[in-house]
């Protein structure tokens, strides 16, 4: 059993009333504070005048409307482009241009014209020969390209580096000299060049 005396009493139950007021107080005045500017019209009406009041002091009501013409001025003429010199002979030490496109062994012997029924056979050269690289350059003999086409300025059009140029001048070569790829392909084998 606890004890409590008469004075403790009192104080907790003043003090359990003044709870109930200052929350009843705190809700009422949260309730003014939210409701008061959704219950006076006066105020966005006094909004309203100022706006108005404002835009009529600083909004000129008759102003012209600018009429503006813009006109481009007429192209101005270049002088005609100089012709350019023609080329020089090409000389023994000529910088190469390297392949730097994309592309696949497929597309370049697709391109160059090759049966695909031939791609085993030119796949096995070729894989020998240069690794399918298109830049790949003999250092000892000068060959270079995916055919090692020696020398490199056999291969006419865009040159040795280029993959569908180089393969396209292969099959014309392996065409003429043995027959097609599968009699290349067997020289090969017995000679290990072609």
């Amino acid at each position: 059993m606890s004890f409590s005396s008469p004075r403790t009493l009192k104080v907790s139950r003043f003090a359990r009333v003044r709870g109930y007021l200052a929350a009843l107080a705190v809700v009422g005045i949260a309730g003014t504070a939210l409701i008061a500017p959704l219950a006076t019209p006066g105020t966005a009406l006094a909004d309203e005048a100022f706006y108005e009041r404002i835009h009529q002091q600083f909004a000129p009501v008759d102003v012209e409307p600018l009429d503006i013409h813009l006109e481009t001025a007429p192209a101005e003429e270049l002088p005609p482009e100089p012709e350019p010199e023609p080329a020089a002979e090409a000389s023994a030490s000529f910088a190469p241009l390297f392949y730097t496109g994309g592309g696949s062994p497929a597309e370049w012997m697709a391109a160059a014209g090759i049966p695909e029924s031939e791609w085993g056979y030119v796949d096995f050269i070729v894989s020998r020969e240069s690794g399918w690289n298109p830049n790949a350059t003999n250092s000892s003999s000068g060959a270079c390209g995916l055919a090692q086409a020696l020398p490199c300025s056999k291969i006419g059009g865009a040159g040795g580096y280029d993959p569908v140029t180089a393969l396209a001048w292969q099959y014309s070569y392996v065409t003429n000299r043995y027959g097609g790829y599968a009699e290349a392909y067997a020289f090969w084998q017995d000679n290990h060049w072609y």
